[in-house]
């Protein structure tokens, strides 16, 4: 009787080993997540400062402002559109809300959601500018920055606005202070952040808003022909990215207790290389809330590590630079792998 030779039905510990880091590396959050545990590693030994509870602490504060934003980008990019007037929205609706109640006109509370209904109105136009007139959605919100930044100066004449209302139950709320242990302070603020990350995956991972979302940006022909109204959740993503800056802006000047006209100044980009360096597709399609979040948390440990080792703070953009560009090179090289395998 004769043996059966089983070796090219049965593949090596090499090839399993491969094909294993093959699928790894087609998990889009793999890459950013690496390069994140890496350069916390890195910083901590150039500096051990670095990773102390203070340092730790005053870094996931500053984490909110921009990572809420980042939540609302990345459901608009992952549809096929962007928008670039979220940094001028998220200094806009504090200095409204701070001159709503510096003059009188209002309660602090209702300022407050005086500033988030008026940005929900700047994501309503550019929306119906964008599905309605088909206009570019980059030459859209340039022109809804400039618009909203002019106007921020216009009724500050430039100066910033600050408030000693501290007494409000919406600050406690929003930037409060959950616990504190030693120097270790953990904010509401990283709360809000948390949950709105959590809601973000669910509804594109599970809700069959998500599925639109998707179908809308991987291809807007075939799913209106199934029946999606892309039209609709373009028009209601930005309506949500807006808001969401309008409520980052405004929780921290409630923290800091001030206003300035030219906060969030070249936030959008940014932003958009949060998104993007966590594996959301630029062009739309495919997008990862929870890749998002790596890339949020990436950002800031550059920006605070560079600080603590030394290095120049002027040089962050070099390195966020260096990292957007390595990023798209991993991602690409592992589309055109997929390709290739199949």
């Amino acid at each position: 009787m004769q043996a059966i030779d089983t070796s090219c039905e049965r593949p090596s510990a090499a090839q399993a080993i491969g094909r294993s880091l093959g699928k790894l590396s087609a998990i889009s959050e793999i890459g950013p997540f690496a390069l994140l545990v890496l350069l916390a590693v890195a910083f901590y030994f150039a500096g051990p400062a670095f990773l102390s509870t203070m340092n730790v602490s005053n870094m996931l504060s500053y984490v909110p402002e921009l990572g809420i934003m980042a939540l609302g980008m990345t459901l608009l990019i992952t549809a096929g559109e962007m928008d670039l007037s979220v940094g001028s929205v998220f200094g806009f609706c504090p200095v409204l809300m701070f001159v709503l109640y510096n003059q009188h006109f209002m309660s602090f509370e209702a300022a407050f959601v005086v500033s988030l209904v008026l940005a929900a109105l700047i994501g309503l136009v550019n929306g119906l500018l964008v599905t309605k007139l088909r206009m570019s959605s980059f030459i859209t919100t340039i022109g809804m920055m400039l618009i909203v930044r002019g106007t921020a100066l216009y009724i500050t004449n430039g100066f910033p606005q600050a408030t000693w209302k501290t007494e409000s139950w919406i600050k406690s709320v929003l930037v409060g202070t959950v616990a504190k242990a030693g120097d270790f302070t953990l904010l509401a603020s990283l709360f809000w952040f948390v949950v709105l990350a959590v809601v973000m995956h669910f509804v594109l991972k599970n809700m069959r808003f998500g599925n639109w979302i998707l179908a809308s940006g991987g291809n807007v022909k075939a799913a209106r022909a199934r029946g999606v109204n892309t039209d609709r959740v373009k028009v209601v993503l930005f309506v949500v990215c807006a808001v969401l800056a309008g409520f980052a802006g405004a929780m921290d000047a409630i923290r800091i207790e001030s206003a300035y006209p030219i906060a969030g100044t070249g936030y959008e980009l940014e932003i958009i290389a949060m998104v993007v360096i966590g594996g959301t597709l630029l062009y739309g399609g495919r997008g990862t809330v929870i890749g998002t979040v790596i890339g949020v948390l990436l950002l800031r440990t550059i920006r605070n590590g560079i600080i603590v080792v030394g290095v120049p703070g002027l040089a962050y953009n070099i390195f966020v630079g260096l990292i957007i560009v390595i990023m798209m090179a991993v991602h690409s090289l592992i589309e055109r792998s997929q390709i290739g395998e199949s």
